[in-house]
């Protein structure tokens, strides 16, 4: 194990080892430059100038508590952004120093994983003689660090500055009704060239004020053009440093015919698509979230089933994150997938049977709907968990957790594992034939085969390469079982669709024409699976399994 691996924090998050230096442990503290949760963050151009806040109702006065406050947030990475690339954030923070206080407040070390709790982060104290400079990493993160940069010098790559201003808003009475912080942010690359950006931001943390209180001053802050919404510091300057095209960490190579490389090579596959669809995706053309999704769904099944090749809590944190992604994206791709099914089917339906505003009523609920999920997909691939999801595979592929049997011939180790998923799919199957046989309805003993289907097929496509022939020919008898179980999944989904729609339609009578019609479909499909199952399902299709 590397000592990425041993200090890397998970639920409860552990202390880092202990090690000559300063001390560390987890904590949810929030950064300097951070909103502490319970405020209400807005966000809009540099100088934005103060609220008007006289014309609030309820509202007396407001008095400036505290001279301005310099807050700093400086980022430390190699000169190509090794550690940006892996989804680390190593930084000093501190509040500088004014007149009145001039000792001011200890600089701390901040450093967060991209595959730890991503509430915590570890923290240390920077000595006073370090307090000018960037000064020497705590050994305790210098052990996580170490295999990340390999030797390579750090040194500040970017820097938040942001001037701080208190106002305290009080009644007649001088209650404190709210405070509002005003901050004039600006971030900044260093090295050979610089790229800088200003902003403006403020923090609304309630009072004593009521919710009309609270509206009157969000209102006057958007007259002064801030919005609501975290402007986010530290994401801005890793998107500023991001966008000089820090270099992937180096990918691990070892034996191409190992098993651990080859499903390295399936995973770093997924990862480059994953980049691509998300790229698609911000350009707006279609089929992005679709394929967006199937290559976190391959990423995780890959990861899922060849986990003895890459123990520990890396991959297990990185299953339940491609688990996380695939169901923010789920809501877009199934709205999608509805709409385009519902409005099909209605053009082809006689016109006789096409009554009321059915096609009004539809228009409106996917829009509605569209509008929600596309938000849910905007803010997911904006936000901190993706880009710390992305940071911790292209940590994976630079520095995998391999174990003793991913040095074994792929040929000889992968069929095996493949078998261990091919069990549980047949399990699953059995209850889902046996509900049929029984007479029972069974859209979730049938939804939970398809799952086990899906994860087997992906399994199935990472051995091929070692596999040959045999698998390339299992595959292909496991799409036609896939096929039925994700029709009739389609058609469970549109029943359950179909039904809300009518309740208060004109065109209830066309939406249980289509709803009959897709009773019809499962039943069919219900009829068609065993015989389907049989031929697919043969020992002599599953043999390679063996390895």
């Amino acid at each position: 194990m590397s000592p990425a691996d041993a200090t890397v924090p998970t639920e409860p998050a552990p202390s880092v080892p202990a090690g000559p230096g300063p001390s560390a442990a987890p904590t949810a503290r929030p950064s300097v430059v951070d909103v502490p949760p319970g405020d209400r963050p807005f966000h809009g151009p540099a100088h934005a100038g103060a609220p008007r806040l006289s014309g609030v109702g309820g509202v007396a006065g407001s008095t400036t508590v505290t001279d301005a406050e310099v807050r700093e947030y400086e980022r430390v990475d190699t000169a190509d952004l090794r550690l940006l690339a892996a989804g680390v954030e190593l930084a000093r923070e501190r509040v500088v120093p004014d007149r009145a206080s001039p000792a001011g407040p200890a600089a701390t070390w901040v450093l967060r994983l991209p595959d730890g709790d991503p509430a915590a982060e570890l923290r240390s104290p920077v000595p006073d003689a370090d307090a000018g400079g960037p000064g020497e990493v705590p050994p305790p993160f210098e052990a996580v660090l170490a295999p990340l940069h390999a030797g390579a010098p750090l040194r500040p790559v970017g820097r938040v500055r942001l001037v701080r201003t208190t106002v305290r808003v009080h009644d007649d009475a001088d209650r404190e009704l709210a405070t509002l912080w005003r901050d004039e942010i600006t971030a900044t690359t260093l090295g050979e060239s610089t790229s800088v950006q200003a902003w403006s931001e403020a923090v609304l943390r309630p009072g004593a004020g009521g919710s009309a209180v609270l509206a009157g001053i969000e209102d006057a802050l958007r007259e002064t053009g801030l919005t609501a919404g975290p402007g986010g510091a530290r994401r801005r300057l890793a998107a500023l440093l991001a966008a000089a095209g820090p270099a992937d960490p180096p990918r691990h190579r070892g034996d191409p015919d190992s098993a651990g490389q080859v499903v390295l090579d399936y995973l770093a596959r997924q990862v480059d698509a994953l980049t691509e669809r998300e790229a698609d995706l911000r350009a707006d053309r279609p089929d992005a979230v679709h394929q967006m999704r199937v290559a976190a769904r391959r990423a995780r099944s890959a990861l899922r089933t060849y986990r003895r090749l890459l123990p520990g809590p890396r991959t297990a944190h990185l299953v339940a994150e491609l688990r996380w992604l695939g169901r923010e994206l789920a809501g877009e791709r199934d709205a999608e997938v509805q709409q385009a099914r519902l409005e099909e089917r209605l053009a082809a339906l006689d016109p006789d049977l096409v009554l009321g505003t059915v096609r009004a009523d539809v228009a409106r609920h996917f829009a509605r709907t569209r509008a929600t999920t596309s938000a849910v997909v905007g803010a997911t691939v904006d936000g901190e968990r993706y880009a710390a999801l992305h940071g911790a595979l292209r940590r994976m592929l630079a520095d995998p957790p391999l174990s003793e049997r991913a040095a074994r011939p792929a040929a000889e180790v992968l069929p095996r594992l493949v078998g261990r998923t091919a069990r549980r799919l047949d399990r699953r199957m059995r209850i889902a034939l046996a509900d049929l046989a029984d007479g029972r309805v069974a859209p979730v003993s049938l939804h939970d085969a398809r799952k086990s289907g899906k994860q087997l097929r992906y399994a199935t496509e990472v051995a091929r390469p070692a596999v040959g022939k045999p698998a390339t020919v299992f595959a292909k008898r496991m799409k036609a079982v896939q096929t039925v179980l994700g029709d009739h999944q389609d058609a469970v989904v549109s029943r359950e669709l179909l039904r809300g729609l009518a309740d208060g339609s004109t065109g209830a009578f066309t939406l249980g024409v289509l709803h009959g019609r897709d009773s019809a479909t499962m039943a069919g499909l219900e009829d068609r699976l065993p015989e389907i199952w049989e031929h697919a399902w043969t020992t002599k299709a599953r043999r390679w399994m063996q390895g």
